[in-house]
């Protein structure tokens, strides 16, 4: 495992990695202005729960990630959800959207957004996904100049890395993902439901 905070690729943890055919492992920090009235009204779409629950996990091995990652898979209420990464460089942020999108059946290259700031993927069945990295945002209102608006305001599962470089242009996300490493394979990971879809989302992982 790469030392902390160098902007390097992704191993993967434990002994089994991921696709090492897969390129591009880097991930790729910044605050912004406050809530605007359009996301306001964005977020009616993903409506907030009264009380913010969270769930911690602990990934020791490839096997453990793979676990979250089949459990959302499997569960209706991901396919139009907003999930934000939150970790530092290299705690395996990009490694999770690689396993979650396996197991939603995408099979070709799965590239780090780190420069194109997207990648879009569609599985099999239609879904359309799209990995956002916000890593080289200098402002929030970049977000704006490049049209992402609309991708936020349809379906759609969007996963966001480095959220907090586009603090205010966001919608609510429903649940929040927080990698910590801890040493060179084990990682802390904090699930918080922040609307009532991420709560089910939280609830399929239990």
């Amino acid at each position: 495992m790469e030392p902390l905070g160098q902007p390097f690729g992704e191993p993967g943890l434990g002994t089994r990695q991921i696709d090492a055919g897969d390129a591009d492992l880097g991930e790729s920090e910044l605050p912004g202005p406050g809530p605007d009235s359009y996301w306001e009204w964005m977020a009616a779409d993903h409506p907030p729960i009264v009380e913010t629950l969270e769930s911690t996990q602990c990934w020791r091995t490839e096997d453990d990630i793979d676990a979250l990652a089949l459990a959302w898979a499997r569960s209706p209420w991901l396919r139009d959800a907003f999930i934000e990464l939150h970790g530092d460089l290299g705690a395996g942020k990009t490694t999770f959207v690689r396993h979650l999108l396996r197991a939603l059946g995408i099979r070709s290259r799965i590239k780090s957004p780190t420069y194109a700031v997207v990648e879009p993927h569609e599985t099999p069945d239609g879904l359309a996904i799209y990995h956002f990295d916000f890593y080289r945002f200098s402002d929030p209102r970049e977000l704006d100049d490049a049209g992402f608006r609309d991708i936020f305001a349809g379906p759609g599962l969007k996963l966001a890395e480095w959220p907090e470089n586009a603090a205010g242009r966001l919608p609510i996300a429903d649940l929040a993902l927080k990698i910590a490493p801890m040493n060179d394979d084990i990682r802390h990971v904090t699930l918080r439901a922040q609307t009532s879809r991420g709560q089910q989302l939280l609830a399929a992982c239990r």
